[in-house]
């Protein structure tokens, strides 16, 4: 039997914080039931991974707010050093926000960062564009096309030791087309890799004799669920938001990606 435990939520507790928690939930739930011998335990946040993580294989996280704090961070990094395997998707390269003086917000880089091997910045509006697949040989790209379509949020993600990223997956954007004031405020765009142009959407990390491997790939949102403010021209010219939107996870490459990460999280590759 493999352990695994899946953390999905917002922040507040209770809080959906802009995504359809409940739908991301249940389809990483589809997924772990296609695969024989799993047993999974749910929770919100990360307040008592360390009750669920002894045992566990993999720990699979998709998250709007929530974050580790030092402590937990540390008991993550020792967790992966002695074998556990974390799949991390979408928002878990956030974590706390601060208010800045004038209305917009900032996010905060923590150990959790440290942890996780990547620290987002900001997205665009929801846009359409093209997602390379920089090694098709790994556990985690098996079966997925060179390249591939997506209408998603594209996350700006700085790397935090991009000596030992494995990148698997990116995308082109030379800069931020996000409309003044819109999503976060940053300094410095330290998302784009040094040829001005390649973001990265997917890497793995070994760490001791376990790892990390982080997809930024997975908008979802319903009606009452929805903040997208407009969307990129690319998804609708008028600039309506779709009031329910699947994005990525209707598409049969981010369905692989998430079954080849069980795989790959669960000792099967």
């Amino acid at each position: 039997m493999i352990r695994v435990h899946v953390v999905t939520g917002g922040f507040p507790p209770g809080s959906n914080a802009g995504h359809d928690m409940d739908y991301a939930r249940l389809r990483l739930l589809q997924l772990l039931q296609e695969q024989p011998g799993m047993l999974t335990t749910v929770a919100n946040n990360f307040n008592d991974i360390q009750t669920w993580l002894p045992g566990s294989r993999l720990l699979m996280t998709y998250v709007a707010g929530p974050f580790l704090t030092d402590a937990q961070s540390d008991y993550v990094q020792q967790w992966l050093d002695d074998g556990g395997r974390w799949l991390a998707l979408h928002g878990t390269s956030g974590g706390k926000a601060a208010r800045l003086e004038n209305g917009r917000r900032k996010m905060v880089k923590t150990r959790h960062h440290e942890a996780l091997g990547s620290f987002f910045l900001n997205h665009p509006p929801l846009s359409k564009f093209q997602v390379r697949v920089t090694d098709a040989s790994h556990p985690l790209t098996r079966g997925l096309p060179a390249s591939f379509e997506v209408v998603d949020e594209l996350y700006l993600i700085e790397l935090q030791d991009p000596a030992t990223s494995h990148i698997l997956l990116t995308t082109e954007l030379a800069r931020d087309p996000s409309p003044a004031g819109f999503g976060f405020s940053y300094d410095e765009d330290t998302s784009v890799l040094p040829d001005g142009v390649t973001r990265v959407l997917g890497y793995t990390r070994s760490q001791g004799k376990g790892g990390v491997a982080y997809i930024a790939l997975g908008h979802c949102h319903s009606r009452s669920t929805n903040r997208q403010p407009v969307v990129d021209p690319s998804v609708s010219a008028t600039g309506d938001v779709p009031l329910k939107f699947r994005g990525a996870w209707e598409s049969e490459p981010f369905e692989q990606l998430l079954r080849n990460g069980i795989k790959w999280g669960s000792g099967q590759e």
